[in-house]
């Protein structure tokens, strides 16, 4: 039975779809949940920023609106404040996180993927801004 691997995924996101495009070169058909349209539980969003051994700081999309709009940008806003926000706001969260067995992580740069697939690339991959990733880069 193959490995569930799950990826929280924006299809409008370059690193999100070269995360995804890399799990499946490792030939692995993930369950892809586009979290802007079915966001995160807050205790799933909180386990998945602990597992992925992360502030929640450090989960918050910081590019882009509404970041710098809503005032995140001060850094004594506490976690819990940031989590409502990234709940009310899911585009805050940011992606890809992508779960297996073998851990958590936020998947950014795309090839931090390669750290928690059960399998490896089954050959070279070109990312969409053209640089390689190549097979066996990475545990």
């Amino acid at each position: 039975m193959p490995e569930a691997v799950t990826i929280w995924h924006n299809p409008d996101c370059g690193t999100s779809r070269n995360t995804l495009a890399m799990i499946r070169a490792a030939g692995i058909e993930p369950t892809v949940v586009e979290y802007l349209k079915t966001p995160p539980t807050r205790d799933e969003l909180e386990r998945a920023v602990d597992a992925a051994g992360l502030s929640v700081r450090a989960a918050i999309r910081q590019k882009g609106a509404p970041y710098l709009e809503l005032g995140l940008d001060d850094p004594s806003i506490a976690d819990d404040a940031l989590l409502d926000v990234m709940l009310a706001h899911p585009i805050l969260i940011n992606r890809p996180f992508v779960f297996t067995s073998r851990g958590v992580r936020l998947c950014r740069p795309s090839e931090v993927v390669l750290e928690i697939l059960p399998t490896s690339l089954v050959g070279d991959f070109t990312k969409e801004d053209g640089e390689v990733v190549k097979a066996g880069s990475a545990s």
